[in-house]
């Protein structure tokens, strides 16, 4: 049975500490990136801060690229209002809450662009390859790039298994578990 290809970008599921802690921080969008960010894409923080309506201070972030150093990932768009889009539309500012839990797993769809990871790729390093997010849902299409697997510590991602699910094969579109390799808080880890 092939799997169904249809990105969500990364989703927490669990930590290698015990408990999970899920440690979030609400951070905030500026006007200035004119990139879309849907629940489940990769945010690096930009070293600048936002003072809130509510007057709270909060980090000031963008959608990262692959070969960023991540602070985290969001899990939720916050509304400004009950019309409010699921995601953040593009040179909007908009408060994220974002995972920032370096010991965070999350499962992620592997692209169909390169190769499909084998079994023996679990331990390897890989980047993202970032889509758009849906306008209908709010989730990322951010996925694995399948043609980028490697020993490197540069790279974004660290694949540990695929997901044990019925309905989950090796192959394209295969959900992985993985963790972030290029985290803010923790040392960059050579592949296996």
């Amino acid at each position: 049975m092939a799997n169904i290809n249809s990105p969500f970008g990364l989703s927490p599921i669990g930590s290698h500490s015990a408990p999970f802690t899920g440690l979030c921080e609400v951070m905030t969008t500026t006007t200035g990136d004119g990139t879309a960010i849907g629940i489940g894409d990769p945010v690096l923080a930009l070293g600048t801060s936002t003072t809130n309506a509510d007057g709270t201070v909060t980090k000031d972030v963008k959608i990262a690229a692959t070969t960023d150093v991540l602070d985290g990932v969001v899990v939720a768009v916050l509304p400004d209002t009950r019309d409010s889009l699921l995601y953040r539309a593009g040179s909007t500012v908009r408060r994220l809450l974002v995972c920032t839990d370096p010991n965070a797993l999350f499962v992620c769809q592997e692209g169909t662009g390169g190769t499909a990871f084998t079994a023996n790729d679990a331990g390897l390093n890989c980047s993202l390859a970032i889509g758009s997010p849906s306008t209908v849902t709010g989730m990322s299409g951010a996925t694995l790039d399948n043609s980028t697997e490697a020993t490197s510590n540069l790279l974004l991602i660290k694949l540990i298994k695929p997901l044990p699910a019925l309905d989950n094969a090796i192959g394209d579109s295969c959900r992985w578990i993985v963790r972030i390799n290029r985290h803010r808080y923790v040392d960059q880890l050579a592949g296996v």
